[in-house]
């Protein structure tokens, strides 16, 4: 019996590395599964958990209360209205999920705005874009401010009314932000393109909560001067695209603000 039991627990010792071997192959296997059903999701919930994690890091992280504070559009021609597009994906949207990004009812929107800027639209002196920070209205420097300058053209402040007539009827999150291309600037009043686009916003944003009644708490100002380009600088066309204001509709709420 002794010699048996001996033969027993060598043949059970001998045979231990078969329970590694088995999980690792189990282990491997569950890896290639995942790996498998990661490579077939769904698009639709992939979009809709980039977009959970980009808007997250905006209201909890440290950008909290900045409200997509990168102010950066995307380059090229015109979006379609339908088009939401995140940082990390540039594919098409259905129309129900750029309106759940944004907040926005974009296809209603734009045409509320169409009926009102039709003309300024089809001159170019107006784009109409869906972009990572929101919907943007971009007033081109042709139809709104002489070269270098930052008082409004004549007939300009008209048009700024019927759009924020239009904006006024949502109460809209605003944010006005100011771009130049990148020719040197110096003059007795701006000594950089950062000093003339912010003068040029601010232009537009007193105008719009002044004249226009705008509420002012849901307004906000940025100049960014030649640092976010639309276009390529090396071209005329591309220079006037980029000297512009663009009033944006940011997604979301403010934070509620604190009393002292």
């Amino acid at each position: 019996m002794r010699r048996k039991r001996g033969r027993v627990e060598e043949s059970v010792g001998r045979d231990r590395w078969m329970v590694s071997y088995a999980d690792f192959i189990t282990v491997l296997f569950a890896f290639f599964v995942v790996l498998f059903a990661s490579l077939n999701q769904d698009n639709h919930s992939i979009r809709r958990v980039s977009q959970a994690i980009y808007v997250g890091f905006h209201t909890m992280g440290p950008l909290a209360g900045g409200r997509l504070d990168r102010g950066s559009l995307l380059a090229g021609a015109e979006s379609d209205a339908s088009t939401y597009t995140l940082p990390v994906q540039a594919a098409k949207t259905r129309k129900s999920d750029a309106a759940e990004a944004t907040g926005v009812d974009i296809a209603e929107l734009r045409r509320q705005l169409e009926l009102v800027i039709g003309q300024e639209l089809r001159d170019r002196e107006i784009t109409l874009q869906v972009t990572p920070e929101g919907f943007v209205i971009s007033l081109k420097e042709l139809g709104f401010f002489k070269s270098g300058q930052a008082e409004l053209r004549p007939g300009a402040a008209e048009k700024i009314e019927r759009i924020a007539k239009v904006l006024s009827q949502h109460g809209f999150i605003l944010r006005v932000e100011g771009h130049s291309d990148n020719r040197p600037i110096h003059t007795a009043r701006f000594n950089s393109n950062w000093a003339l686009s912010t003068a040029r916003a601010m232009a537009v944003l007193l105008l719009l909560v002044h004249d226009s009644g705008l509420d002012p708490s849901k307004i906000s100002l940025a100049g960014y001067g030649e640092y976010r380009p639309v276009a390529d600088n090396t071209t005329v066309e591309g220079r006037k695209m980029n000297r512009r204001v663009d009033l944006v509709v940011v997604a979301g709420v403010l934070p509620t603000p604190i009393n002292p």
